[in-house]
C-alpha cells in the first residue's frame, strides 16, 4: 500500500499497469503527457482534462468487439479511437495511471441509456450488462467519472453531456432534456484493478444468451465487425 495527497492509504495496484490497463504503453503516455501539459502539479486538474480528452477524442461505439483482454486494452482503444463504455474506461485508468494518479474501474448493470432501436434489438434487451466507470483517487477520495458518451452523442440523443470536476461524482442522469427517465442504476459490481474480461462476457451471456453472444464473436472473426451496424445511423430512442 502506498499514500497519495492527504495520507490516506491506496493500493499500490491502481498506479501499476496491468497486462489490459497497459498505462506503461509509449502511445498512452504520450497521450497523457499532451493532455495534460500546461496543467501545472494539481491531480484534479490533470484528472478533469484526462476525462474530456477520453469523452470526446474517443468515439463511443457499442458494436466495437468486447470477447478478448486486447480489445479493451489501452494502446488497442487508443489506437482505434472507438469504443464502448469499458474500453473507454479502461483508456481512462490507464491515463489517470500513466500521471502518477490512482485510478480503478468500476462496473454496474444499468437499464435504458442513450440506447437506439436497432442496439437494444441487438441485444434482445434494454439493460445493459457490466457498464464501466472510472475512479480516480484525488484529495483523498475516489471519484467517479464516466466518459462513455461523447458531447455530440449526447445532444443527437436529447441529453446533456455529462461534466466532471474532479470533486464531485460524476455518473449519468437519471433524465434527459425533457424530463423523461434516462437512466436506472439496477446492479453494483464494485470495482477492479483490471478489466475483468471473463466475468464481463460470462455475465453477456447470461443476460443476453449464449447464442446470441456466439453469434456477435462469430461475425467479429468473419468479418471484424457486427454487420449493418452503424449507431451514428440509428433510431435514437426518446424517453
Amino acid at each position: 500500500m502506498g499514500s497519495i495527497g492527504t495520507g490516506s492509504p491506496v493500493d499500490s495496484r491502481y498506479l501499476e499497469p496491468t497486462a489490459v490497463i497497459d498505462s506503461d504503453n509509449p502511445a498512452v503516455k504520450e497521450y497523457a503527457s499532451e493532455t495534460v501539459e500546461g496543467a501545472g502539479d494539481s491531480a484534479v486538474d490533470k484528472a478533469v482534462r484526462l476525462y474530456y480528452r477520453v469523452r470526446d477524442d474517443i468515439w463511443y461505439d457499442p458494436y466495437t468487439p468486447f470477447y478478448r483482454p486486447e480489445h479493451y486494452r489501452a494502446g488497442f482503444v487508443l489506437e482505434r479511437k472507438r469504443g464502448f463504455c469499458v474500453p473507454k474506461a479502461s483508456l481512462l485508468c490507464a491515463l489517470g495511471r500513466a500521471c502518477g494518479i490512482p485510478a480503478r474501474v468500476g462496473f454496474a448493470d444499468v437499464r435504458n441509456h442513450l440506447a437506439t432501436r436497432q442496439l437494444i434489438e441487438t441485444i434482445g434487451s434494454d439493460l445493459f450488462v457490466y457498464h464501466g466507470y472510472v475512479e480516480f483517487h484525488l484529495n483523498g477520495s475516489w471519484i467517479k467519472a464516466t466518459p462513455a458518451f461523447n458531447a455530440q452523442l449526447c445532444r443527437r440523443h436529447d441529453v446533456e453531456p455529462l461534466e466532471f470536476d474532479g470533486v464531485r461524482d460524476s455518473i449519468f442522469q437519471p433524465f434527459n432534456r425533457n424530463n423523461q427517465q434516462f437512466m436506472e442504476y439496477v446492479a453494483d459490481h464494485g470495482t477492479h484493478a483490471d478489466i475483468p474480461v471473463e466475468a464481463i462476457v460470462s455475465a453477456w451471456k447470461r443476460a443476453y444468451g449464449e447464442d446470441r453472444v456466439r453469434h456477435w464473436i462469430t461475425q467479429y472473426e468473419t468479418h471484424g465487425r457486427l454487420r449493418h451496424r452503424d449507431f451514428l445511423k440509428e433510431d435514437v430512442v426518446k424517453g
